[in-house]
């Protein structure tokens, strides 16, 4: 007796576990193959792309993973295709552009990732239905599914589609037709393409312009760049997204005018109104400026210590900027990411920064990274953007490399720096010897001042090369990195500032700009002035090498007051034993090398002057650091207090005016030291006197002016 032939297996939402047999490839008569609303779990058969009389295959709302094999497209009869509601994952195999007769292409809900195939569609085609939404596909769509005439839904909502709508009159009669491509990444102009579409869902995209009369009706449109459309992004996200692929933002477009005809009395109205509220707008925004001028000319630092205005925000790119991305390094994808970081891990956590989680990854290449985790639900987006826009315009030996971004995560950006093998400086100044004991061992004299050094030089460039002036904001030892041959590399830079001095400000700027009492008040808003916060946050710095207690930066206030009280009455231009009272215990120092170290104290005490305009220019501090011996080795007898008084035309006025400590700045900080401690008379006078540095080259000192 011949057995039936098997034409059908409908075996539909049941509890089935397990999984696919690979022996239904053998029932080569199978037309139907519905096993959709089970447990089933693992892989898709290969073998199931044998059954070429298969019409209908259906295994949805399961548990299978991995990817599509590609021998489904062998599937030459198919009509009916849906996958949806697995654990699907990877590309769609090319090989699915073989199914000619497919009517519905139902892969929602899965995990599948890249890009489309170019050749996934064919024209002309017999596809009424694809549903592609919430999976994790990237790129363009291709522009000849819009030329399917016969296409009736189209759901390709929560990818990563990017790309603008192709600009042509598709097939009108489809009236019918549902479009959603809600969650991507669209932008650009809403075309006559879908002009096919009676009920749209665009929403969640990047679309700008006008809205055109076709579009209007049952469609969504909220969370884009719209004109006159409420509930739409903001000019910031509108303008950095477009920003970032080099673009310019339409800005919102001009308002649009009002149809049909209008009453004069209620055009009256309405311009007495915008006059109104411009100016009210205007008297508010003078207000609030007004405001923010007088919050910073003057800030108190984290120490406690007044040390000068410094910017109240982080400046972000100006709204027209567009960024060039391409001098930003490569492009990386997420899943790049991912794989040099193993999932992001705590194993390959570094620390969690004040603008974003850092993370070592080594690249596919062999190449180690550190990765910038920025997560815009918790931090700023023009946090980024300002370090991009930072990349974008300067570049420094002695500034940390950045190798490339990826952008493509709606919530979540990530910036790409090299690896530094010797960490921060903070982490580095003591090291253990080896893993089998407790013993450490800290850096030498000697790299200890090329450390400061090149992190002067970063200052420096920043401070006097780059047009404005660039204010640092977070000198710190965890913010100096340090190559394998312990060469210097700022971070952290998320936080600069950049500063426009007194000549480029701004009518209103100006007009705002408050009396200064004095002329030492500290308050101006010039690029020295703003910079002397860097300068003072680099004292605790070097006076931290000198010392061995870097680590003061993470203290609280009243700690690192109560440390500067204690240690600076110690640096004397006049004594140079009285550092070794404060010298790091693990510093072995000869007496030549005892003269550099009381040479960096001298100046760190110079930079920790509690008058902003009285601490030294970073260019100055850069040339005593390379030249120590020159800042101790000089005359400072009584031509030396004769320099102290000596007129404003004098040379340590014009060049080194702000290399001084008079006994009035530090008299408060250092009553504490002298009343609780034994200190010698000697040592007292000292303390209050003023610090003096060498006499510049003749060819320096020229091109001052008098």
């Amino acid at each position: 007796m011949v057995p039936p032939v098997q034409t059908s297996i409908p075996i539909t939402d049941n509890r089935l576990t397990g999984a696919i047999p690979s022996s239904l490839s053998r029932l080569l008569s199978l037309s139907v193959l519905d096993l959709s609303k089970n447990l089933l779990t693992g892989s898709i058969p290969p073998g199931i792309g044998a059954l070429s009389r298969l019409q209908i295959l259906n295994l949805s709302s399961n548990s299978l993973k991995f990817s599509i094999p590609a021998q489904l497209g062998d599937l030459d009869s198919l009509v009916d295709l849906d996958l949806s509601n697995n654990s699907l994952s990877g590309l769609i195999p090319e090989d699915l552009s073989g199914l000619r007769n497919l009517q519905r292409m139902v892969l929602g809900n899965n995990g599948l990732t890249g890009l489309l195939p170019v050749n996934l569609f064919r024209s002309p085609s017999l596809l009424q239905v694809i549903v592609l939404r919430n999976n994790s596909f990237t790129g363009e769509l291709p522009e000849v599914i819009w030329s399917i005439s016969g296409l009736n839904l189209l759901d390709i909502s929560h990818n990563n589609f990017t790309t603008e709508l192709p600009n042509f009159a598709s097939y009108d009669n489809a009236t019918a037709a549902v479009l959603d491509i809600s969650g991507n990444k669209f932008y650009g102009s809403l075309t006559t393409v879908l002009r096919r579409f009676s009920s749209m869902n665009l929403s969640e995209n990047y679309f700008e312009g006008s809205v055109p009369d076709f579009v209007l009706g049952n469609t969504s449109l909220g969370t884009n760049c719209l004109q006159n459309v409420s509930n739409q992004r903001t000019l910031t996200d509108c303008v950095s997204f477009y920003g970032e692929r080099g673009l310019s933002f339409d800005n919102f477009g001009p308002p649009a005018p009002e149809s049909g005809k209008s009453n004069s009395n209620r055009n009256r109205i309405i311009l007495a109104a915008v006059l109104g509220g411009a100016g009210f707008i205007m008297l508010l925004t003078l207000f609030l400026l007004l405001v923010l001028r007088v919050r910073t000319r003057r800030r108190v630092s984290h120490r406690g210590i007044d040390v000068g205005p410094v910017c109240a925000e982080t400046t972000p790119p100006s709204p027209g900027l567009a960024i060039n991305f391409s001098s930003l390094g490569d492009l990386f994808t997420y899943q790049q990411l991912l794989q040099a970081t193993g999932d992001f891990t705590e194993a390959n956590l570094i620390k969690h920064g004040h603008s974003g989680d850092l993370f070592k990854g080594i690249l596919e290449s062999g190449l180690p990274v550190v990765i910038k985790r920025v997560d815009l639900q918790s931090i700023k987006k023009e946090v980024y953007l300002s370090e991009l826009d930072f990349f974008n315009r300067f570049t420094h030996t002695r500034l940390v490399p950045l190798l490339g971004h990826c952008l493509e995560k709606e919530n979540e950006k990530f910036l790409v720096y090299k690896y530094m093998p010797n960490g921060d400086l903070l982490s580095s100044l003591y090291r253990k010897i080896n893993s089998e004991t407790d013993g450490l061992q800290s850096l030498d004299w000697i790299t200890r001042l090329k450390i400061a050094i090149g992190a002067a030089e970063g200052l420096s460039y920043l401070h006097h090369e780059c047009t404005p002036p660039i204010v640092h904001r977070d000198v710190r030892a965890s913010s100096i990195l340090l190559d394998d041959k312990f060469e210097v590399r700022l971070g952290s830079l998320s936080e600069v500032c950049l500063q426009e001095d007194d000549g480029r400000q701004n009518g209103i700027t100006r007009l705002l700009q408050l009396p200064r009492s004095s002329s030492e008040q500290g308050s101006s808003d010039s690029s020295t002035a703003l910079c002397a916060y860097d300068v003072f946050c680099f004292g605790t710095v070097l006076l931290g090498l000198v010392t061995g207690k870097l680590d003061m930066n993470a203290s609280s206030e009243t700690e690192m007051k109560e440390w500067l009280e204690q240690t600076l009455p110690y640096i004397s231009i006049y004594d140079k034993e009285l550092v070794t009272k404060i010298l790091d215990p693990s510093l072995l120092v000869d007496e030549d090398l005892l003269e550099e170290v009381w040479a960096m104290a001298i100046v760190a005490g110079s930079c920790l002057n509690l008058k902003p305009s009285r601490r030294p220019l970073m260019r100055y501090i850069l040339k005593a650091l390379e030249n120590p011996l020159r800042v101790v080795r000089e005359d400072h007898s009584s031509s030396a207090r004769l320099r102290t008084t000596s007129s404003r035309g004098s040379w340590n006025t014009a060049l080194f005016g702000s290399w001084r400590r008079s006994s009035s700045d530090i008299a408060a900080s250092t009553t504490r030291a002298e009343g609780g401690a034994d200190h010698t008379s000697s040592h007292k006078h000292h303390s209050k006197e003023i610090f003096i540095f060498p006499e510049p080259p003749p060819q320096e000192t020229e091109r001052l002016p008098s």
